[in-house]
């Protein structure tokens, strides 16, 4: 065990207010303490409360503060740490020491898992019924649902397996934590000396940190810090954005399709269904007219057609691209198709958790400020008026944000562009493949300035409403 290590000045654990929130323990305990505290109230309130009219408390904590800035923000940035907070992994941590500790069977080792429990168990039923989780009673049930299948997964399996396959933000939290400037390593001239490994012992992920560095990935880890309390060697350094991206390492097939899937579900899907259905034109559209067709076949009530119908064609548009883009890069590569495919894949990472951030941004100002704060205000019966939101969606300025899907764009080409050279090919194969394996990329660009094109050139919709995610 190191008792001292003189710390780099990248190093935030050599930081005095970072250091602080990422390395002592007492606060993080508290705040995983306070996190829990905070999930299982909203539950109860939710129950207690099921109705929107009399309880906003419960949907603003799941809806407005946990996915979009516990998610989103922080994955874009510090990365995984809402995973080494979050609720399900803290009471893990304990449930698993008292468990059955059994080995996963393969086949649920797959992290595809949780991304598919992901889109078809929340955005496949959002997208038919868009007010399934929107009421406190039906989100309640949804996190009591899942928090009840990570206590049995906790008990019955070792090594957090629930974490690292069947969460449905797991993988997403892995893939996409790629992103960030951050990265948890080891000072290697320390741990060179080091025979007991503390650092690994005290992972109940049962990870070693201390080949982080070598491979270029820090595989499951969910900055849970148990490693730096158990040895100084530890380091948390700020980096260059991505910088892992821009490096080999082993591939995850589960990673890439996670980009895949939700890039489709929410990003592809949400300009289809929610965006250009508020276009003068949106009726025009084709996800639009088999919507209707389905709409006037089917006559289910409350089901929202045009919806579904939207998410297949953004499923179908997407993975269309991809596999026809990365097909013919494969063959002006001269390699393996699987081998183009899960390589290049990752520069689609910043399509949604950079350009997401337009997205969640805008909502602060329009939902998520005034949710958040009369939901808590609500929640723990604070007196006082009622907090208006910071601006509608017809403020002009609120523009600005959409300049990040322009970054998320830029972002996904570089990364693209560093990964391709991975490959020994000549300059021309290169740029060919580049062009066709970032098709997605090109759709996901064309996408936003249609959007722009299609509401100064045809105006917005009148009288129309879409329930918007959150």
């Amino acid at each position: 065990m190191v008792d001292y290590q003189k710390r780099d000045k990248n190093d935030i654990f050599n930081i005095p207010i970072l250091g602080f929130l990422f390395k002592n323990q007492i606060f993080i305990m508290g705040l995983k303490i306070a996190v829990l505290a905070l999930f299982i109230y909203a539950i109860v309130f939710g129950i207690i409360y099921p109705s929107k009219e009399d309880n906003i408390f419960t949907t603003a904590i799941f809806w407005s503060l946990f996915w979009p800035f516990f998610v989103v923000v922080t994955l874009s940035t510090f990365g995984r740490i809402f995973c080494g907070i979050c609720p399900h992994g803290f009471m893990g941590q304990y449930i698993t020491k008292f468990g059955l500790k059994k080995k996963m069977p393969k086949a649920l080792e797959n992290p595809l898992i949780g991304v598919l429990l992901l889109v078809i168990g929340f955005w496949v039923v959002y997208y038919i019924y868009p007010q399934a989780y929107k009421t406190p009673i039906a989100s309640a049930i949804f996190f009591i649902v899942l928090t009840a299948i990570s206590i049995v997964f906790f008990y019955i399996y070792k090594d957090m397996g629930y974490c690292k396959s069947i969460c449905p933000v797991g993988t997403l939290m892995r893939g996409f934590g790629k992103i960030s400037f951050t990265t948890l390593g080891t000072y290697e001239e320390t741990c060179k000396s080091c025979t007991t490994f503390e650092c690994a012992d005290a992972c109940t992920y049962n990870l070693k940190p201390f080949t982080f560095d070598n491979k270029a990935n820090m595989t499951d880890c969910t900055l849970c810090m148990d490693c730096s309390d158990a040895c100084e060697a530890v380091s948390f350094k700020l980096v260059k954005p991505s910088q892992s991206l821009f490096k080999k390492f082993q591939t995850s097939k589960a990673e890439i399709w996670a980009y895949i899937l939700i890039i489709a579900a929410i990003s592809i899907t949400m300009s289809f269904h929610h965006a250009l259905g508020r276009v003068a034109i949106a009726d025009e559209f084709i996800w639009s007219k088999f919507g209707l067709y389905l709409q006037e076949t089917i006559a289910i009530d409350g089901l929202d057609y045009i919806g579904i119908s939207a998410l297949t064609f953004a499923m179908l548009s997407t993975i269309t691209l991809v596999y026809s883009g990365m097909y013919i890069a494969s063959k002006a590569l001269k390699e393996d198709f699987s081998k183009v495919f899960y390589t290049l894949g990752y520069a689609f990472a910043p399509l949604f958790i950079i350009g997401g951030l337009s997205h969640t941004y805008e909502f602060f100002f329009v939902h998520h400020y005034s949710d958040i704060a009369n939901g808590l205000m609500q929640g723990f019966a604070i007196s006082g008026d009622k907090v208006e939101a910071l601006a509608g969606r017809k403020d002009s300025w609120l523009r600005i944000f959409s300049f990040i899907n322009y970054i998320a764009v830029i972002w996904a080409f570089i990364i693209m562009a560093k990964r391709i050279n991975f490959f020994n090919a000549s300059k021309v194969a290169k740029s060919v493949a580049f062009l066709f394996a970032s098709s997605l990329i090109i759709f996901y660009l064309w996408l936003n300035i249609y959007k722009v094109y299609a509401f100064k050139t045809y105006g917005a919709k009148q009288h129309v409403h879409h329930t918007s995610s959150k």
